[in-house]
């Protein structure tokens, strides 16, 4: 999964006022799996981005989770890091929002071993992406079985409530929600049941495929990386799919998601013009296009600048503080559920 969502929990003080200011509490990971892609900014981290003004944010990168399924230990290092950089790049402002990378906190883990004592089998094989990635691969982890209770703990640990996520998450945050009601009915209640918010903007597909979600796993001709060469940008796009005109009220998957791109990346004015030529039957797909590729560089051109001004030192700087920020808050969770089924302190 690209990142299990956003999550927004109800207006609390999360730890003492000395340590962050009172606002309500937004939690998102995304996996690292390399650069990040045109789907994954524009179908959650620039929402992530506009959410640091109005919202407390803690943001992870889910590196557990990527290792439910055959991976490189070099390979998955490097991409932690990058990850940690194209973030901080698209926009995420560490003094406004808290990032960090998930296995150096090790209070998400053992939330997920008490809820997996919390979750029914049948729960569990019930999940769609476990059967369809289960299917794909020679050996099925234990892993990739229970990493739902996983996303469960990096969620209610944070007591979040309202969680924006794809289609695809859905069933998870339902699972999320069983989970949090059984331990609440069972110990005592400390977790709100997270409710998911699904946006447009999260469904953005494939240029060469716009049946299919924008994914790696599809292949390179299937993404538009955003620190890919503008002429390779400029192909994929001239390239794209669409249709050979107007095809009733609707417009073909093609033509539906250049328009997503224009109205997510351009001016609306702009937009305007090219929608009523299309209802006119007068658009040319060339220039919708063009229209497009100009909104992506004019979007991707600060975050390419960033980027080249980051160094290494200080992204780590940053995780690491990041995770002793997000500690205070996680640690105080765990605490209370160890506290609530009896596993406190002895000594």
């Amino acid at each position: 999964m690209a990142g299990f969502g956003s999550s927004v929990s109800p207006k609390r003080p999360l730890v003492s006022k000395s340590s962050f200011p009172i606002k309500q509490s937004v939690l998102s990971g995304i996996q690292p799996t390399g650069s990040l892609h045109l789907g994954n900014y524009l179908g959650a981290i620039k929402n992530w981005v506009a959410m640091q003004e109005p919202y407390h944010c803690f943001y992870t990168i889910v590196d557990y989770h990527a290792i439910t399924v055959d991976h490189n230990p070099e390979e998955l290092k490097r991409n932690t890091l990058e990850m940690a950089f194209d973030l901080i790049a698209c926009g995420l402002d560490t003094k406004k929002c808290v990032l960090f990378v998930q296995s150096q906190m090790p209070e998400h883990t053992e939330l997920a071993w008490i809820l997996n004592s919390l979750t029914s089998y049948g729960d569990l094989q019930r999940m769609t992406q476990f059967k369809d990635k289960g299917e794909t691969q020679e050996f099925v982890s234990c892993g990739l079985f229970t990493y739902p209770v996983l996303q469960a703990a990096d969620i209610l640990i944070y007591k979040a409530a309202k969680i924006p996520v794809g289609e695809d998450q859905v069933q998870h945050i339902e699972l999320t929600r069983r989970i949090a009601r059984r331990f609440n009915q069972r110990f005592g209640t400390l977790f709100p049941e997270p409710d998911p918010i699904v946006s447009e903007a999260l469904r953005i597909m494939s240029l060469a495929d716009p049946e299919r979600k924008m994914s790696k796993s599809l292949g390179i001709k299937h993404i538009i990386s955003l620190t890919e060469p503008e002429s390779d940008i400029l192909k994929k796009v001239k390239s794209a799919v669409t249709d050979t005109g107007p095809q009733g009220k609707e417009k073909s998957p093609g033509v539906a998601n250049l328009f997503l791109l224009l109205k997510l990346m351009g001016e609306p004015t702009r937009l305007k013009e090219l929608e009523t030529e299309y209802a006119a039957g007068t658009l040319q797909y060339s220039k919708l296009k063009m229209a497009v590729y100009e909104s992506m560089m004019t979007e991707l051109k600060p975050i390419r600048e960033r980027r080249a001004q980051l160094d290494e030192t200080s992204v780590r700087k940053i995780l690491k503080e990041g995770a002793e920020k997000a500690r205070e808050v996680a640690r105080q969770t765990l605490l209370a559920a160890r506290e609530l089924i009896g596993v406190g302190p002895v000594y």
